[in-house]
Parts: C-alpha cells; structure tokens; sequence
C-alpha cells in the first residue's frame, strides 16, 4: 500500500526527505565510526532557498566563515547522481506611455502596446539562446506583468514586466541583460532592463540583500566528490546515472558564485517538488542515508 511505501505531504519531496536523509546518514558514519578525525561532517537546514537560491549558503560562507572543502545537494535527483544545472536570473523590463481618455486613445501613447512588441520579441529571443550538450538550452518566459492606468477607461501610462531567465554554460548576467535591452523593440520604446534585488527579511528579520543572479554550475566527472558518490552508490545499488537538475539548487552559491564543488544525491523524484501531490519514498531516504555514511570514506581514494 502507498502509505507503506510513501511519505506525503508539503515540502515531503522539496526538501524535508534530503535532510532526513542527511541527519540519518551523518549518525550512521557517528555510529560504525566512519569520519576521520581529521574530517569534520556538518548537515545544514537553510532558509529561503526557494526565494533566493543560495542566499543562506553565501551568510553562511561569508558571515560563519564556513568553507567546506565540498557539499552534498540533496535536493530530489530520481535516485540519480546530479553534478550540476542550469543558473538563473530575474530581469525586470519597464516602459512609460502617456495616459488619455480611452475614448480617443490616439491622444495618449499606450504603454500596454509597446510592451507587447517588446514580449513577442523576448519569446521570439527563447528560440535562439545558446544550447549547451549537457545542460540543454538557456531559456527566457515573461512570468509577471504589471501597468498603471488612471482607471479602466483610460490609456496605460506604464508597463513593467518581470522575466524568468535560465541560464546555461557560457551564459552570464550580463549576456541576458543585454540581449533583452538590444531587441528591436526594447530600443524602440525605451526600455529600462534591470536585475532584480532581493531584500526579503528571513524567519529572524535579518534582511541580506543580494542581487537576483544564480550562477550556472558544474562539477566535472572526474573531480575527487563526483568519483567519490559514484564509488558510494555503486557499491550499494549498482552503477548509478549521472545526470543534471532542471531547476535550481543552493549550488549556485555554492559553487557557482564560491566555486566550492557540490554534487547531489537526494530522495524523490524531481517532479515531484512543488507538486499538489508532493511525496518521497521510503526506500530513497534509506538508499541516500547509506550512500551518504559511505562517501567520506571513500573521498580522495
């Protein structure tokens, strides 16, 4: 039966199974004595990864002064090995009109208009952006809008809207930035492109602004971690696939912005994040438990 087999409920998949896992992977080395005294082992619980991937781990680094020498993502892999995945930014894109009575809207200058050349140019852009053979292709999508208007029977005086940018290797910042200020349209009406800033406060009120960039990453196969899972789970589960996240992970601070090596390992399917339906299996948290009291021994090896 599924409640045999299945843990369900919010955040069971994102991200409550990985640090179950985790907790229980790190008592397991405590217990058969499996950490060298010359390693120290530290599970993290963060904060505000879903708002702003990697916010906590950049305090962490640059307010604790912790630096690991690597990391274990484990956010939902499918049972799989993951050494990377595509960054992100948000980018907002702002025009103004001139307002008029709606009845001659010829008199006024409709900001709704000229941010609706600029949108069919930014998906028009999706189908260029750059492909990369292991990541896949970098992509763009309008997901916010927003206008101003002195009523519903006037013309919009402003049109902003706010756009989701994937990231793939050989993609920066500055790159996607640009590409949305050349468009035809963009140049045209005046856009203003910009980079969101995050400044949320945490659970604590701390506020730690940040700008709304994620870096890509990617940990090559062969460095001492990626060898070192990939030694682990085969020892346990037989030969593993090694693959990449669709969305992104505390790694683009991590090692996107610090260049601290991460790999991953987590319970669930990743699919299954953020779904109605959210649940983990129970055989995933006792398959990465064990992979995870494994890995230290075997890292460097």
């Amino acid at each position: 039966m599924k409640h045999e087999s299945e843990v369900g409920g919010r955040g069971a998949s994102d991200q409550l199974g990985g640090i179950v896992a985790s907790v229980y992977g790190a008592r397991i080395m405590k217990d058969l004595d499996l950490i060298s005294p010359e390693h120290t082992i530290l599970v993290t619980g963060t904060v505000q990864e879903e708002d702003c991937d990697g916010l906590c781990w950049q305090y962490i680094i640059e307010e604790d002064k912790i630096r690991p020498e690597f990391v274990v993502i484990t956010e939902p892999t499918d049972g799989h090995i993951y050494r990377g995945h595509r960054g992100r930014m948000e980018i907002r894109v702002e025009v103004q009109g001139v307002a008029c009575h709606g009845s001659a809207p010829e008199r006024g200058d409709n900001a709704i208009y000229k941010m609706a050349d600029i949108i069919q140019e930014i998906r028009g852009l999706n189908d260029r952006l750059h492909y990369d053979p292991f990541l896949g292709k970098g992509t763009i999508t309008v997901s916010q809008i927003f206008y101003t208007s002195p009523s519903r029977c006037a013309v919009a005086d402003f049109c902003a809207i706010s756009l989701d940018r994937r990231l793939t290797q050989g993609e920066t910042h500055e790159l996607a930035l640009d590409q949305v200020r050349n468009l035809p349209s963009s140049q045209k009406h005046g856009a203003v492109v910009s980079m969101y800033r995050y400044e949320r406060p945490s659970w604590t009120e701390l506020v730690y602004p940040t700008d709304c960039y994620f870096p890509t990453w990617v940990i090559p196969e062969d460095h001492p971690a990626a060898t070192a899972m990939v030694a682990a789970f085969r020892g346990l589960w037989g030969e593993p696939k090694v693959d990449k996240w669709t969305f992104s992970t505390n790694g683009v601070s991590i090692m996107g912005r610090y260049g601290i090596p991460c790999i991953g390992l987590g319970p669930g399917k990743e699919a299954e994040a953020h779904a109605p339906n959210e649940k983990t299996w129970k055989e995933d948290l006792v398959r990465c438990a064990a992979v995870y009291a494994a890995l230290p021994g075997l890292y460097g090896k």
